[in-house]
């Protein structure tokens, strides 16, 4: 298959802009006979057959430039015509191969043995990670490349100077309980339960508030704190609309704070801006605002009001983020208000690419997009490296230790049993994993962490380390122009830095006991189909005996 990504064509006005091919189709720069050789030309869906395209059509803009001959008496109209055609003929084998690479992200579910996961959990995989190509994304616009590491030392400084500074009205009104678990932040099994539970409900506001005062971000963008408080109670109170036992303020609370850990422990705060920084924890905290505990298929399937305004794409996602903005159309709860006509627009275009993105069925797109930029040697798009970053967050709880991964898997399941009994009460089929009595919980999370959380974490794992060495390359580079003595120990430094991925070991494990857990399912299972054979047959045998 020809990956395009990996052909850079390029025409440049000079006549001595020439691909040298192999001997026999290369073509000498004033003998335009070579044009009506065909028989030694590359078949189209080789990598050599775009090279030779562009050495012809560079030859027939020669042949056209010649201004003491007429172009037809160096090369014939039916030489020029077969030589169009096979130009045709490989473009469309490029376009073609494009097309499958964008529609084989399923490609990681397709290959799974059939016996691997139970067919319950493989529909639950393909409905929910997977889409149409249809719904591609546009490819957003290439962004600036990253800051010089000069640059995001003297940045890291800054952001140090703020961690030190604490509101001393905020500090007066957070409780001694929530103030202490507040103090592990930077713990990837963070207490979001405890911390829920001490705040009396009130935990994603404490975060947020906590999260804007320490980078800074009231200040920066001159947002009252009674603004700020506003809007996070405003949005507290949206994730409590509908009493999801999963989508809810906690939820939304311990995806910003496992998106503020990556970012944070990964040394990569001091490459966003201040303004990228504000748009990745709003993302974080309104990715979820005003979810109906169910799922998009199922407003699709109920025909829903907000299916029909978002025309069966990326329903919830869409509205999430409509809702928000909507809300801030309100003074009192517009912490946006005061940005500039271009800080609003990057702010909003970060905001609606990263929560899109948590939109599930964009998954393996993501993921193949992130690693294209690997291999390829690209530089890394920082709405799609945030974008992944929350969507990582997002399905983090199996990579957290076992009480915590445990405790969100019951209230998902359960927030998928009450869709399950909406579907039952109107008519409908059941969406994978929400019939509460056919449902193997074990062997779904089994597969949920082989084929998405692991893969997700890993790439994830992999673009940080990317991005590292993209900031060292650039730095070597200024100070290789420069007489800098000490710029040496700077790169050394970031270069020796580790990149820590704390939910490797807790996937290993979690794994592990659901393992055990799907053998005491299976048996279970077993022994109830059993029960129910033997049931049957007594059945049979009373109405045989009346």
């Amino acid at each position: 298959m020809i990956n395009v990504k990996k052909i850079r064509i390029q025409f440049i006005g000079s006549s001595r802009h020439k691909e040298k091919l192999d001997d026999s189709n290369h073509l000498s720069l004033h003998n335009y006979s070579d044009l009506s050789n065909f028989e030694t030309l590359p078949l189209v869906d080789h990598i050599d057959s775009i090279k030779c395209s562009i050495t012809r059509l560079a030859k027939i803009r020669d042949a056209l430039g010649e201004h003491n001959q007429d172009f037809f008496s160096l090369v014939t109209k039916k030489d020029l015509k077969k030589n169009v055609e096979y130009f045709l003929q490989v473009m469309e084998n490029v376009l073609l191969d494009e097309r499958k690479r964008l529609m084989s992200e399923d490609d990681v579910l397709s290959e799974v043995e059939p016996d691997a996961v139970p067919n319950e959990v493989r529909n639950w995989l393909s409905m929910t990670f997977t889409r149409s190509v249809s719904n591609m994304k546009k490819k957003a616009e290439e962004k600036p490349k990253f800051k010089s590491v000069a640059q995001a030392i003297r940045a890291g400084i800054m952001v140090d100077r703020m961690l030190r500074r604490m509101s001393s009205s905020l500090e007066s009104n957070v409780p001694a309980q929530v103030s202490k678990v507040l103090k592990t932040l930077n713990d990837w099994n963070f207490e979001v339960f405890a911390m829920n539970e001490c705040s009396e409900g009130q935990a994603l506001r404490y975060l947020g508030f906590e999260l804007m005062q320490k980078f800074n971000i009231l200040s920066k963008f001159k947002i009252q704190n009674l603004v700020m408080q506003n809007f996070l109670e405003a949005v507290e109170a949206g994730y409590s609309k509908y009493n999801n036992p999963y989508h809810n303020l906690i939820h939304a609370t311990d995806v910003l704070q496992t998106t503020y850990h990556i970012l944070n422990n990964a040394g990569l705060m001091s490459w966003l801006s201040s303004i990228e920084i504000f748009a990745t924890f709003v993302s974080a905290i309104i990715h979820d605002y005003e979810h109906t505990g169910t799922t998009n298929n199922f407003h699709m399937q109920t025909r829903s009001e907000i299916a029909l305004v978002y025309n069966d794409r990326a329903i919830l996602e869409n509205y999430h983020i409509s809702a928000t903005f909507r809300l801030m159309l309100n003074d009192s709860y517009n912490i946006i208000q005061e940005l500039t006509r271009e800080e609003f627009k990057e702010f909003r275009h970060l905001v609606i690419e990263m929560v899109l993105a948590t939109d599930m069925s964009f998954h393996f797109t993501q993921l193949k997009t992130v690693k294209n930029m690997i291999s390829l040697n690209e530089t890394i798009d920082k709405p799609k490296a945030l974008s992944l970053v929350l969507h990582c967050a997002d399905i983090s709880h199996p990579s957290k230790n076992w009480p915590l991964h445990e405790k969100w898997t019951n209230l998902l399941v359960e927030e998928f049993f009450s869709q399950g009994d909406k579907e039952k009460e109107l008519g409908l089929p059941f969406s994978p994993l929400c019939d509460r009595n056919n449902t193997p919980i074990a062997q779904s999370q089994i597969g949920f962490i082989n084929f998405i959380v692991e893969p997700s974490l890993n790439v994830m794992g992999d673009m940080i380390d990317k991005i590292f060495d993209q900031i060292l390359s650039e730095e070597q580079s200024r100070t290789s122009k420069s007489d800098i003595n000490d710029s040496s120990s700077t790169s050394e430094s970031i270069k020796k830095k580790p990149i820590e991925r704390p939910w490797a070991q807790h996937l290993t494990e979690n794994k592990a006991k659901w393992q055990i857990l799907a053998e005491e399912e299976k048996k279970k299972k077993e022994q109830e189909n059993s029960e129910q054979i033997a049931e049957t047959k007594n059945e049979d045998k009373k109405n045989g005996d009346n």
